[in-house]
């Protein structure tokens, strides 16, 4: 293979995994060799990478050997174990697993937003959370305007987000209720087919989840501004791939819908689709496979003195994981 970095792919068969071993692909990522690894489980099973079958080795602490960059999305739990065994390999590490993401001393990093961040690193560098990945990038461009005050949030996100099981899961329910079958329930809690659930990850003393305060703290992270303030509720819908947030935003000064869009368009990694006279606007079905924030609905919030309603989508298996952990990747290249 042509290039001149060694990569590794951490969890490589999973969603995200799968998502960025496509992503390195079509970005032209410039690879040497990559590494696929995952789970004894997986070991001896091929994915194909530039037309080329790679056989998937086990995860070890000894796996990271002459490796560059090594994108890591195999949970938590596996990133605590090897993420810093990467790391001391003399791997950039991007963790996509939430083990990191508030340590004071791991970056957190959007390259849209923060990406001066990114070279504060120890070795490791943390991926965000995907529903706060794609709320940042639309926040940043009117933040660095108008300054915000006050963000709440509702999210509506797809099942892909809880992994590959969970697609299955309503693929299989969908199935049984339109064959008018009993339906079965492994993944979550509720049947997820023709249902929404108000509850990603687990319930905290203070009653949100844990994917909610995910949503509080990592935005002040990532923006660097603890002034911010935020209130999530993320709900689970049914819906395979791509992540659909309500977000009202109240902000220190004026700003006008019109010049939120303008912002907005001119803003790397967000494309606008904002015309409701033709019932345009983003939507899953149509951002699913792709890399941009989608944003649309921007209006007025007479509520307040001054705010702003708008309606982000994204993909949250590419830009709301794989895309952002590689082009994290790219600021080195580059610099």
């Amino acid at each position: 293979m042509s290039g001149s970095y060694n990569v590794a792919v951490a969890g490589a068969t999973g969603a995200v995994g799968n998502e960025m071993i496509a992503v390195l692909e079509q970005r032209n990522f410039p690879v040497k060799n990559i590494k696929l690894l995952a789970s004894e489980r997986s070991v001896g099973k091929k994915l194909k990478f530039n037309g080329e079958d790679i056989k998937v080795e086990v995860l070890t602490k000894d796996s990271f050997k002459g490796i560059d960059f090594a994108l890591f999305s195999a949970g938590a739990t596996r990133s605590k174990e090897f993420c810093p065994a990467a790391a001391a390999s003399g791997a950039v590490v991007i963790d996509n697993s939430s083990a990191f993401r508030m340590d004071k001393d791991i970056p957190l990093v959007v390259p849209e937003v923060n990406p001066d961040a990114a070279f504060r690193h120890k070795g490791i560098i943390a991926n965000p959370n995907c529903s706060t990945i794609q709320m940042v990038v639309a926040l940043k461009p009117l933040h660095d305007y108008a300054k915000i005050k006050r963000v709440i949030v509702s999210t509506f996100q797809s099942v892909s987000g809880a992994g590959k099981k969970a697609m299955e899961e309503l693929a299989e329910q969908s199935k049984a209720i339109l064959s008018m079958k009993e339906i079965k329930k492994n993944v979550f809690p509720h049947q997820i087919a023709f249902n929404c659930i108000p509850h990603i990850d687990a319930f905290l003393e203070n009653g949100y989840t844990k994917e909610e305060m995910k949503m509080v703290n990592e935005t002040t992270k990532i923006m660097e501004d603890d002034s911010i303030k935020v209130s999530a509720t993320t709900v689970r819908v049914p819906v395979f791939v791509g992540h659909s947030e309500c977000v009202n935003v109240e902000f220190a000064r004026e700003l006008s819908p019109q010049k939120a869009k303008e912002l907005l368009k001119n803003f790397p990694g967000i494309v606008l689709v904002d015309d409701v006279s033709k019932f345009e606007y983003p939507l899953a079905i149509n951002v699913a496979g792709t890399d941009p924030v989608y944003v649309g609905r921007v209006r007025g919030d007479d509520s307040v003195p001054y705010g702003i309603n708008m309606w982000v989508v994204a993909d949250n298996l590419r830009k709301g994981a794989a895309t952002n952990a590689v082009q994290i990747a790219e600021l080195f290249i580059k610099n």
